[in-house]
């Protein structure tokens, strides 16, 4: 029985772990507890040295230096303030104004809320909320379809989840040991991609089925002109302008840049071009809308007036964070910081922040943030104890037999989350499996980044799971349970039920499945944002070295006469071509004539 034990200690040790949570035990308990039974236990039995036990301390302050987990309270507490001081309601409103003649057009709305949202707050459940509370009863009084209704808000909300700046990817870079920043580059295009294959879900109903998706009656469409038009050829004009700004700016740059560092630059970074030529294009459009507003010139119409203030600070927001970090000016903590911080002034500027908003928004950071340091810490403990009885060679042993190779495992491992998403959180995947499975992948050759981005797109589905999915939990709690009367027509609005919620959940589980299944199969979709490793050549390196050594100026030693003797006390049998013996030999040379 002892000896059984012994050699099963690790897979014993997992089977505890699973038992302890489907009790129902907080998860960093669990993890806590069972690590620290299983140390006293194997310590007992003579498989672990008391002194494993005393490293935990060092592990535990370790976590309490690493910087760069700050971005997690950061980005959060950005998050919290722009939601909270109504920056979602104006957009859902002024974006679904917009696109508000068109079939489908409130549901284009959301989408794209939900994507401008994820990547200004990271917080799934704020955008989730925050969209139900305002969108969900405008998209019920038009007569959308429920499950269209409630699919469609609840995965616009997971956005967060995969878009950055994620709060998943900073926790999968921590334990994958990436950087935070080249783990945003390659989410980046995953991420869009995601969106816009809900978009094309929504086009299609929009084409097959236009009464579950109506466009919005006229007498809704409230932002027109006096004269009943409504305005949008003047906001296509003002997106022409500025577009055209930044594509010229693009196009200079190097020039400009050159002209700023006062001395010659022929190219620059693909992605700073970017960045500065789109913050170029919104900020010339802002700078417009301003003197229009304050000269009463007259020259935009209201929608793009409103759309221009509504839509260009977050926007802004965006690029001062994620800019800055792609760029390699600040380092994801220290984007978050700006982002809170200009959250923070945005919030002032509208004239919303208020001491009570302020003390909400750092309550639920802290709990967040508590939260996630509570799991780590358990994480923690039971990972030391995992490794001192070979549980990561059982796991490696486990996953590298698997058939196919990198595929096969890529497969097994993506079908494991998905399954384990039905019960833990990305929290709790991130801390307990992710660990597990990276030494394994990168035995195999799997590049880490890569596959992080790939289980942060699966631990999406975490969300969105029927029964269990937390989007859906947090959609229910603000989806109208019982008919309630419009305030605005007057017509009783019958409720939405658990399994509408459940079933318009199915189509954007399964476009995220397939999203899941072409990063495997076309892994540029994440390594084609990433810069080029640069790979050195050390027999370049050393070729150059000699090439150097001989070059005028040095003297380089004699070569010897045939049949003349070595100089006493050298060493016969020196190679006389030796770079560094050549260098040293000169500046003896030169340090002998002085």
């Amino acid at each position: 029985m002892m000896e059984l034990l012994t050699h099963n200690m690790a897979p014993i040790m997992f089977a505890g772990l699973i038992i302890f949570l489907l009790m129902g035990f907080p998860v960093a308990f669990s993890l806590g507890a069972c690590g620290l039974f299983f140390g006293f236990v194997g310590v007992g039995l003579g498989m672990l040295p008391e002194a494993l036990l005393q490293a935990l301390p060092l592990r535990l302050f370790g976590i309490m230096q690493n910087d760069t987990l700050l971005a997690i309270p950061f980005f959060t507490l950005m998050g919290l303030i722009l939601e909270r001081s109504g920056m979602a309601e104006d957009l859902l409103e002024t974006i679904g104004q917009l696109f508000g003649p068109v079939r489908g057009g409130l549901a284009f709305a959301v989408i794209f809320v939900g994507a401008l949202l994820a990547a200004t707050t990271g917080v799934v459940a704020a955008s989730v909320i925050s969209m139900g509370l305002i969108s969900l009863p405008i998209m019920l009084r038009y007569g959308y379809d429920r499950r269209i209704a409630s699919g469609v808000i609840a995965a616009s909300g997971t956005l967060a989840q995969i878009i950055p700046p994620s709060l998943v990817l900073i926790i999968l870079a921590d334990q994958l040991g990436r950087s935070v920043g080249d783990m945003y580059k390659g989410a980046f295009i995953p991420g869009f991609a995601l969106t816009a294959m809900y978009v094309g879900f929504v086009v299609v109903v929009a084409i097959f089925r236009p009464a579950m998706v109506p466009a919005l009656p006229i007498e809704a469409r409230t932002i027109r002109e006096d004269n009943g038009k409504s305005g949008l050829m003047s906001l296509l004009i003002l997106t022409i302008v500025s577009t055209g700004i930044a594509v010229y700016f693009g196009e200079h740059y190097a020039e400009v840049y050159s002209w700023f560092k006062g001395e010659k630059v022929d190219t620059v970074a693909t992605d700073e071009t970017i960045v500065v030529a789109m913050c170029s294009g919104v900020t010339l459009a802002f700078v417009i809308a301003v003197i229009n507003k304050v000269t009463r010139l007259g020259l935009l119409s209201r929608m793009a007036e409103r759309v221009t203030f509504v839509l260009i600070p977050p926007l802004l927001l965006i690029f001062l964070v994620l800019g800055t970090i792609f760029l390699g000016i600040a380092t994801p903590t220290e984007g978050g910081a700006m982002g809170a911080m200009g959250a923070t002034i945005m919030a002032l500027a509208r004239g919303r922040l208020s001491m009570k908003l302020l003390k909400q928004a750092l309550n639920t950071t802290t709990k967040l943030a508590s939260f996630v340091v509570f799991i780590l810490v358990g994480s923690t403990i039971f990972s030391l104890v995992f490794q001192g009885v070979d549980g990561q060679k059982w796991v490696e042993h486990l996953l590298t037999g698997l058939p196919g190779g990198q595929i096969g495992f890529l497969i097994v491992v993506n079908l494991l989350i998905f399954f384990l998403a039905f019960f833990l959180d990305f929290f709790e995947l991130s801390f307990i499996v992710v660990p597990l499975l990276a030494p394994v992948a990168e035995k195999l050759g799997v590049d880490l980044i890569w596959f992080g981005v790939l289980l942060g797109v699966n631990m999406q589905t975490s969300f969105m799971h029927p029964p269990f999915g937390f989007a859906l939990f947090y959609l229910r709690s603000v989806a109208p349970a019982k008919e309630y009367p419009d305030r605005v027509t007057g017509k009783t609005i019958a409720p939405v039920t658990t399994m509408q919620i459940y079933w318009g959940a199915v189509p954007f589980v399964l476009i995220q499945i397939i999203m899941v299944t072409l990063i495997i199969f076309f892994p540029g979709i994440v390594s084609s944002g990433l810069d080029k490793e640069v790979k050195v050549d050390l027999n370049q390196v050393q070729m150059q070295m000699e090439a150097d050594s001989q070059a005028p100026g040095l003297d380089a030693p004699a070569a010897p006469q045939e049949g003349a003797s070595a100089p006493a006390g050298a060493d016969s049998n020196a190679d006389d071509n030796d770079p560094m013996k050549a260098m040293q030999d000169s500046m003896d040379k030169d340090s002998a004539k002085k």
